[in-house]
């Protein structure tokens, strides 16, 4: 596996070694030894959650409170534009965010740990996306800062008008958000 750090060093991408042939191909996409060896982190997944997405579904910004979510992430159709934000006041690096292309082609993962706010933009016909976490979803803590806050600037590559969800269109601005310390 290769581990690339991003501009936020604790947002990892993660290039699995790929076995390919004539028949196919074949990857471990997760093996927890291999995983904290690569990364330096060690933690333990409770939950798997898939997602399916048509061209401009904007999913995020996503977080939750009292149960945050250490997130290992990936597509397996389709492909996605992934943003994750810093939201631990505490941080050298609160209130930037990282941006990459995660799509089923390149098998590339990306590990988004407690304390971020995240998020994703559909850029093919539809995309399918998996994820790890490492708590328990929890609907009475789940937050959402505004996806489009001037703050950010994201640079989102939207084509047209995003379909965005009525709560992520509720969002909070990023200076008006419950965050970590």
């Amino acid at each position: 596996m290769v581990v690339t750090r991003t501009a936020i060093p604790e947002v990892l991408l993660l290039e699995p070694k790929v076995f390919g042939d004539a028949r196919g191909f074949f990857f471990e996409s997760f093996n927890r030894r291999t995983f904290a060896q690569a990364t330096g982190v060690n933690v333990e997944f409770v939950q798997d959650n898939h997602s399916r997405s048509v061209r401009g579904v904007l999913r995020g910004l996503h977080y939750q409170l009292r149960q945050p979510q250490g997130k290992l992430v990936r597509v397996i159709a389709g492909s996605v534009f992934d943003v994750a934000v810093d939201i631990r006041r505490s941080s050298q690096t609160f209130g930037r965010t990282v941006a990459f292309e995660l799509s089923a082609a390149r098998k590339r993962m990306a590990w988004i740990p407690p304390g971020f706010a995240h998020g994703f933009y559909v850029t093919s016909d539809y995309a399918e996306f998996l994820y790890k976490t490492t708590d328990y979803y929890d609907p009475s803590s789940e937050r959402s800062i505004r996806w489009n806050d001037p703050a950010l600037a994201i640079a989102w590559p939207i084509e047209g008008s995003a379909i965005v969800a009525e709560k992520d269109r509720n969002g909070v601005l990023l200076k008006d958000a419950e965050m970590f310390s």
